[in-house]
């Protein structure tokens, strides 16, 4: 193979962290001193009249022997640590160069000498367990270690091999002929079989005693659980128990349950499941596979064996034979053996575990209850691992490598963006979802590409979403959920055509590569159908289940009416029981308090339809068919009890749910879940098109609160030169402050915005200001409904007979609207106007409106008010159609101010407060 690199050791090295690469240097003498530092309220932002607190930032230290680096500040520890190792690299100048099959060959007969020397038997090492229990085996095994357990405990020596040779990263035993021509290098005795080394000379007696002294207060003897995985798929897994000596060696007890003579006939996989799981798959060696030492390293090694499928899946490596699933070993922690029960369930639950949906439902402790959501919403709302998590967890248990996310930052500007490629996500800081990410431009808007890659770095799909989100993290999520939508729909019918996956890939901003897709995810539709097969085995005298057949179990008149409506949190309790026959009743999962998000598909179907038909305190009970036998034997505390009463036939699922209490959705999620683009973008659409027509120069929000409007129009040209908001909370008035200061510099810089001047102002619209007086246009967006009645009809008068804009944009949501909104009906004229006024506070979009008008409610406030103060008004809306009932979601009065004769002085009258005072000719200023 003479100088071949290896592209799958080059693909580690190359990801690997910059600390990860000091500490391959320097090891213990690296040292990270990590120190707070204070950031001033000032650095970077809008000087504010507001008490601001500077976030708190760190800078490291790093101290190497031959030189010390300083990190730039960070938001986090872990990054500032990453900054000090990475500065510290390019000072130093490290490279790291990939060795040679030739040099690779060398090193593994250096590690073999270290690894068979008196100094490695004493130290702590998963590896050094097994070169102790070697010296109490008995007769002709007496101190052997087999060559399959050299190379997969110690990874060092598994790096080489695949150096070597880069087939051993899914062909586990082509490691042992590399290992064998090794150790006749250094020398050490090889067996009779080629299978098993060791040394040729005893240890010192002091390491024998060391062992004998280690094995005197352990018990003889122990009993564990495992699980058989039979190669045919015809045929199911089972529990397994099996004895293990202590003061022999376990992999003797595990040969004789497979049916061989001893361990060195035994081949061992990487662990499975969790990432800091000891779990392994151990099988038989193949019968053919007898080598000669003098073997060329370049031969073909055949097998005659049958592949196990679920096995092979389960690890990604290839296992022939049947295997078995088992927990046990020696681990870093300590010297004794570590063993724990690996049972059916263990085995189902990392089954599901290579699948999306199972990640979620196990993060959510809810595997028959919970199904991953079909959209991102918000932080606040979304339950269980962050898709971006997810997406990672998948990744790794397939063996690809870690997702390649590119942000792309202010994503409607081409050209500027920023590439990610996460390096070890168990190891990532995390911002709320999950993402590593670097400081993000304030106020900026983000697109997410996200790339997924073979361990080989070919490229399997690529994500490249249209929309773009104010949060860098939101777009990532977002990305990330919709490659695992469409990987759930791939491993929910594996059999797809491709055309289809093609399509359904488009609909979703999704291009997949079917070559090398099939190529990573081949394996699974072999197990999908060897399930289905025990599902129908299993349940196939499993006759007359009940179809959702529900009864209410406390049906009283203490019982309170909510509305479920599409955003809304429902927090339940609830017991799923497995029923067979008449009486046997055997519980699977059960949850005190559960909340999951109306609307988003976050629960399974007919969980979230019954759940929406209650009323709060109401308890309901229902038999539903029992699903697939992955997610009963999964969620199944007793899994063998269980697939017993599965195996007697006519069983059923009974679920018993409460409805403990509601949350009510925020009105913006309501709109975005309904309508696109939202509503709120809508409404700067309107207000874009009325600046234009009027050529305005100059614009006041009233009520701007974080300035989300006057941001967005910053985001297009218009004819503004002059922008102001007006709001009560001085938390939102700051937030507006570093938006805008942000967005404006820029703009100016770049000689890209017309606008001269912005102020934000601390006060009530209902009072007057002479400095707001005769603007070209005001706003008032979704504000009124957030004042009581009274206060709305106030800021009426005083903004059109004081302020007297020449424009003035209205919009507030219209309450018949809510019937779609909510799923729920809108009384009729001819109940009681008492009754229905009282019924809205539990109908309103959201829980801090004080009343919602109704399309003749808002005409009449509008149209009697530009009548008294000398205006026009004409109403329009977005969302919904004119003419079409029940009207548009957010109506809209439009005020024109009639003729020109009004003073063009006013008398000074100055209520609000500077919070913000910006000019694109100086700096922020304070007043």
């Amino acid at each position: 193979m003479g100088s071949q690199e290896n592209p799958v050791l080059a693909l580690k090295q190359k990801t690997l962290t910059p600390k990860a690469i000091i500490h391959q240097k320097f090891g213990a003498n690296a040292v990270y001193k990590v120190e707070e530092v204070k950031k001033s309220a000032d650095d970077g932002g809008p000087r504010l009249n507001l008490p601001q607190k500077g976030p708190c930032l760190f800078q490291c230290s790093l101290q190497l022997p031959e030189v010390t680096v300083v990190s730039e500040l960070c938001k986090k520890k872990k990054d500032a640590e990453q900054s000090a190792a990475e500065k510290a690299i390019e000072k130093l100048g490290i490279t790291l160069s990939i060795p040679t099959a030739q040099e690779a060959g060398d090193e593994v007969v250096g590690r073999l000498s270290y690894l068979f020397s008196d100094t490695f038997y004493t130290t702590v090492h998963p590896l050094s367990g097994h070169f102790r229990a070697a010296l109490l085996r008995k007769d002709q095994f007496y101190g052997y270690v087999p060559v399959s357990v050299i190379s997969f405990f110690d990874s060092k020596l598994l790096n080489l091999c695949k150096c070597i040779n880069p087939e051993v990263e899914t062909n586990s035993w082509l490691a042992v002929p590399l290992i064998l021509k090794a150790a006749a290098r250094v020398p050490l005795l090889i067996s009779e079989d080629h299978l098993s080394i060791r040394r040729p000379s005893p240890y010192p007696p002091e390491v024998l005693q060391a062992v004998d002294n280690q094995l005197s207060n352990l018990p003889e003897s122990t009993c564990i659980r495992a699980v058989r995985i039979p190669c045919l798929v015809d045929k199911i897994v089972e529990p397994l128990l099996f004895n293990i000596s202590i003061n022999g060696y376990y992999l003797d007890a595990i040969a004789q349950e497979l049916g061989v003579t001893d361990a060195s006939k035994v081949l061992v996989s990487r662990s499975v499941g969790k990432a800091s799981s000891e779990t392994r798959l151990y099988f038989c060696t193949p019968q053919s596979y007898m080598l000669n030492v003098s073997s060329e390293l370049g031969e073909e090694i055949t097998t005659d064996g049958t592949l196990n499928t679920r096995a092979t899946f389960l690890s990604g490596q290839k296992i022939y034979g049947d295997a078995i699933l088992a927990s046990v070993g020696y681990t870093w922690k300590s010297t004794d053996i570590f063993y724990e029960d690996a049972s059916l369930r263990s085995y189902f639950r990392i089954l599901i575990n290579k699948v999306p949906d199972g990640v979620y439902k196990l993060s959510r402790e809810a595997i028959l209850a919970a199904e991953m959501p079909t959209a991102f919403t918000t932080r606040s709302n979304w339950r269980g691992s962050y898709p971006r998590d997810i997406l990672c967890t998948i990744c790794r248990q397939h063996r690809l490598s870690v997702p390649e996310i590119i942000s792309l930052e202010n994503a409607e500007v081409p050209g500027v963006h920023k590439k990610m490629k996460l390096t070890d996500p168990r190891e990532q800081e995390t911002n709320g979802g999950g993402v590593a990410l670097g400081v993000a431009g304030v106020g900026g808007t983000f697109k997410c590409k996200i790339k997924i890659f073979s361990r080989s770095q070919e490229l399997i799909m690529c994500c490249t979403p249209k929309e773009s989100f104010k949060k860098q993290s939101d777009a990532i999520q977002d990305a990330a959920l919709k490659i695992l939508t469409w990987l759930n729909n791939y491993f929910q019918n594996p059999e797809i055509s491709v055309e289809n996956l093609t399509t359904s890939g488009h609909e979703i901003d999704i291009q997949f590569y079917p070559q090398c897709f099939f190529k990573e995810f081949k394996l699974y539709q072999s197990v999908h159908n060897s399930s289905r097969l025990l599902n129908s085995d299993c349940l196939s005298r499993n006759t007359g289940f009940l179809k959702s057949t529900m009864f209410s179990v406390n049906d009283n008149d203490q019982m309170l009416g909510v509305s479920l409506s599409t955003g809304s949190l429902a927090c339940i309790s609830y017991s799923i029981y497995l029923l067979a026959g008449e009486c046997m009743k055997e519980q699977l999962e059960s949850s005190e308090e559960f909340e999951f998000e109306i609307g988003v598909k976050a629960v399974s179907p007919h969980f979230e339809a019954v759940v929406t038909q209650m009323s709060l305190g109401q308890s309901i009970s229902y038999n539903k068919e029992v699903p697939s036998i992955e997610l009963i034997m999964a969620a199944a505390t007793d899994p063998e009890r269980i697939l017993s009463l599965l195996n007697s036939g006519g069983c059923s699922l009974e679920y018993s749910i409460t409805l403990l209490r509601v949350t009510e959705p925020l009105e913006e999620r309501m709109e975005q879940a309904l309508f696109s683009p939202p509503l709120s973008k809508q409404r700067v659409d309107f207000a874009l098109q009325q600046i234009k027509e009027s050529c305005a120069a100059s614009l006041v929000d009233f009520g701007c609160g974080s300035g989300s409007l006057l941001e967005s129009l910053l985001a297009y040209p218009t004819s503004l030169e002059t922008i102001v908001g007006v709001d009560i909370s001085q938390r939102s008035l700051a937030r507006a402050a570093k938006i805008l200061h942000t967005k404006l510099t820029t703009k100016t810089e770049a000689g890209s915005s017309r606008i001269k001047s912005a102020l934000l102002y601390d006060g009530s619209i209902t009072s007057f200001d002479s400095r707001l007086y005769g603007f070209d246009i005001g706003t008032c967006l979704e504000v009124i409904e957030h004042m009581e009645e009274d206060q709305a009809f106030l800021f009426g008068d005083v903004v059109l007979s004081s302020f007297r804009p020449k424009v003035l944009i209205v919009s507030t949501p219209n309450f018949e609207y809510n019937v779609i909104l909510h799923k729920s009906t809108v009384q009729g004229p001819e109940d009681d106007p008492d009754e229905k006024n009282q019924s809205q506070s539990s109908k309103f979009r959201n829980h801090d409106h004080k009343f919602e008008w109704t399309r003749e409610q808002f005409n009449d406030w509008a149209t009697k008010l530009a009548e008294r103060h000398n205006y026009s008004v004409k109403f329009s809306g977005v969302g919904g159609v004119d003419g079409v009932e029940p009207g548009y979601a957010s109506q809209i009065a439009v005020f024109r101010r009639e003729g020109d004769d009004f003073p063009e002085n006013v008398s000074s009258a100055h209520h609000y407060d500077i919070i913000w005072d910006w000019s694109s000719n100086s700096s922020s200023s304070l007043e």
